[in-house]
């Protein structure tokens, strides 16, 4: 081979590596959940709810999801799920965690899962459907704790273990979906 073609050689397989390694998804995840709605907007105006997610589950076997949150109502508990979709009526959803906020209204929370792969599977008419979770929402986890906002006959919700929770708090309607395996 001469040296031209050598060198154009080394040019295909020097771009062919870059183009590679621009098309993998990035490491890290940054997102912002926002209120569900505009009366909790309200409610809740300085309230930010941050998600990082370290995309590590093929290094480490999970994925680091951190939360960090400022301008929470106090000392409230919230339930964290992946969705198929950001808001109602949601569809397949998986429950990750919860985050509490202190007497300042910070909560910082991290769960180690598969972000990135998360999927359900179920069979619908005889036929095995798979939907990709990549949407993120929380919930009120007490059923009471939206009450500030809403008043004392808001609606309870099954998005708590004893099936007893608020209104969904914030979710990632605004932001990029979470990358698809």
């Amino acid at each position: 081979m001469n040296k031209r073609n050598l060198w154009a050689a080394m040019v295909v397989v020097i771009g062919a590596a870059v183009g590679t390694v621009q098309a993998n998804p990035p490491d890290v995840v940054t997102l912002e959940l926002t209120p569900s709605s505009a009366t909790l907007a309200a409610c809740m105006p300085d309230a930010r709810v941050e998600v990082t997610v370290r995309l590590t589950t093929d290094a480490r076997g999970f994925d680091e999801f951190r939360i960090h949150a400022t301008g929470l109502p106090p000392n409230t508990s919230f339930t964290t799920f992946l969705l198929e979709q950001a808001g109602a009526p949601f569809g397949a959803a998986e429950y990750i965690g919860d985050f509490t906020s202190n007497a300042a209204g910070v909560a910082e929370k991290t769960f180690n899962l598969i972000v990135a792969e998360a999927f359900s599977s179920t069979l619908v008419n005889g036929q095995r459907v798979r939907v990709d979770l990549n949407r993120i929402g929380a919930w009120f986890a007490d059923p009471l704790d939206d009450d500030f906002c809403l008043g004392p006959n808001s609606p309870v919700t099954p998005f708590d273990g004893d099936n007893q929770a608020g209104v969904q708090a914030f979710n990632s309607a605004h932001a990029d979906p979470l990358p698809l395996p």
